[in-house]
Formats: C-alpha cells, structure tokens, sequence
C-alpha cells in the first residue's frame, strides 16, 4: 500500500513538473519583474491546479494536465489579444502612471493605485533616490516597479559634463565560479588553462579549488576572490 502511494506520487510529481515547466515556458515573462498583476495571478492557479492533483486522491493527473493545457492556451491567447488590440492592453495589463510630475506629486493619480507615502519613499530609494525634491518625473510601471527622472542637480555627472577624454568600456569575463574554470568563456577570450594558471599565481594563489571566483578585464586584468573572501 506504501509502495503504490509513493509510486503514484512520484508518477504524478514527474508529469505534473514536466507540464508545468513546459506551460511556464510558453507563457512566462522574460524576467520575473516584468510580470503584470494578470500574470502572477495566473502563475499561482497554475501551481494549485498542480498540488490538487498531488494531494486529491480525487483529481487524477491527468484530468489536471487537461486543466494546465487550457489554461496555458488561455494565456497565450490572452497574450496575443494584447499584442495585436492595443485597446485590450489597458484591461488587461494596466498602464503606466505618472505619479510626479514637473516635481509634484498627482494625489489623484496615488490615491487610484493605491500607492502610500511609505510606499513611495520605498520605490525611490531603490532608485538612489532619497528625498522627492530630487524628482522632476516618477512613473509607476505596470509591474509595480517605478522610473525616475531625476532633476538636472541631482543627476550624476556625466563625462561629457566635465569635459573628460572618452574611454572604451570592456565587459567582465567571469573565469572561474567555485572553484571550477569556465571554459567556454576562457577560450572565447583567446586564452587557455596555462594562461589562467599563470594569472592566479601572479595574483598569489596556488590552487583554482581555493577560488570562489575570478573574472578578467581587458583593461584592469584580472580580480581574484579566494574562498576567505580576501581579495587579493
């Protein structure tokens, strides 16, 4: 008796993961704080859909696999009306909201998201944004996110501002994660283990397993974290 249950579960935990990951992927955001109220509202009847095949010995598997199937057709449906009527976008998926402008604050348009003053605060801090003085626009996103438009003396200087020489940007590589190399990114750099070898050690360490990681500029080198977390 024992023995089936489990069997059964594992069964319906491998078909139930399976279809909700291909469901997911169909259906999902390019990252997870793009998604609308719509849609996370939508990820969470999927993961009941699938725990009430798992916990109801009523609702068999494949009743809830039918119910996971519609459900995702419904989405992309709902995701195509909204690609091609513009007019469903605003049911469906809301729309930005100015909530400063010209550095004042539109109560109307807070009071309608139902967005407090702690909130706010909040949201723009996390845009290194300390004080609403230094806000001439803030639009609150249909993700719940917000962007700023900071005033001329709050921005950050720029090197055009201050009349600096241009230099070109490179992108760090990272080379080694836990003690392990990346090596697709070391040879697309046009360099081998000899070469990452003879950089750690003129960085002082011995071993790759006592790096937790390591990643190489261009135009600084390379930065080397030990395990100890003391960089070298």
């Amino acid at each position: 008796m024992f023995g089936s249950s489990i069997s059964q579960l594992t069964v319906e935990l491998t078909i139930g993961f399976f279809a909700l990951f291909v469901v997911t992927k169909i259906t999902r955001k390019s990252q997870i704080n793009q998604i609308t109220p719509f849609d996370f509202i939508s990820a969470i009847v999927l993961g009941e859909l699938l725990g009430n095949a798992i916990y109801d010995e009523k609702v068999r598997i494949w009743t809830i696999m039918y119910a996971l199937a519609l459900w995702g057709i419904l989405m992309v449906f709902i995701e195509k009306i909204t690609q091609k009527l513009r007019r469903t976008r605003k049911l469906l998926e809301g729309e930005p909201a100015i909530i400063i402008r010209n550095g004042q604050i539109d109560y109307n348009v807070i009071k309608k998201e139902k967005l407090d003053i702690n909130e706010l605060l909040s949201l723009l801090r996390q845009k290194d944004a300390f004080s609403i003085r230094e806000i001439e626009f803030a639009i609150l996103e249909q993700s719940g996110n917000i962007s700023v438009l900071k005033k001329s003396k709050y921005e950050s200087a720029t090197i055009e501002d201050l009349n600096l020489q241009e230099h070109p940007v490179y992108l760090p590589i990272t080379l080694i994660l836990d003690g392990e190399i990346i090596k697709n990114n070391l040879y697309a750099i046009g360099h081998d283990e000899n070469w990452l070898f003879n950089q750690i050690r003129k960085a002082g360490e011995k071993n790759i397993e006592n790096i937790f990681y390591a990643d190489w500029k261009q135009d600084e080198g390379i930065h080397v974290v030990p395990r100890n977390n003391s960089q070298k």
